[in-house]
């Protein structure tokens, strides 16, 4: 299955990035982008790829070398992936405490039920027990 969204060819998305095709070519083979392949072995960027050809051009027009901008990128996946584990861990984490929220509720509804009084306590102590658990 083809990703939809990679529609520039190689020449367009190289003039939209304001480098050579030849330079796409090098950061594919560095590991820096991977363009969508068509069956025919097409090349094909998406607006992401664009937006990331710009970052790298960014990045060595900061100085660093094409290496480092691999760890620059890998870096920025990497945390990109542990946020949304987070987001994933923080849900559950909500979910988890509604439903122990809930179980803490049910239990205390039931101390009601499991209180014996005894026959000679006194009046007012009866009423509040019995204003505490209804």
């Amino acid at each position: 299955m083809g990703r939809k969204d990679a529609v520039y060819v190689i020449s367009v998305a190289a003039e939209m990035a304001g480098v050579h095709p030849q330079t796409l070519r090098i950061y594919e083979r560095r590991g820096l982008i991977k363009p969508y392949r068509t069956p025919g072995g097409t090349r094909r960027y998406s607006q992401a790829d664009i937006e990331r050809l710009a970052l790298i051009q960014q990045l060595t027009s900061q100085g660093l070398n094409l290496e480092g901008v691999k760890q620059v990128l890998d870096l920025q996946e990497r945390v990109e992936k542990l946020e949304d584990e987070l987001h994933q861990m923080r849900r559950q984490l909500d979910r988890l405490t509604e439903d122990a929220e809930r179980e803490i509720a049910r239990v205390h509804k039931s101390y009601r039920r499991e209180i014996v009084l005894r026959k000679h306590v006194h009046p007012d102590i009866r009423r509040r027990l019995r204003d505490l658990f209804e």
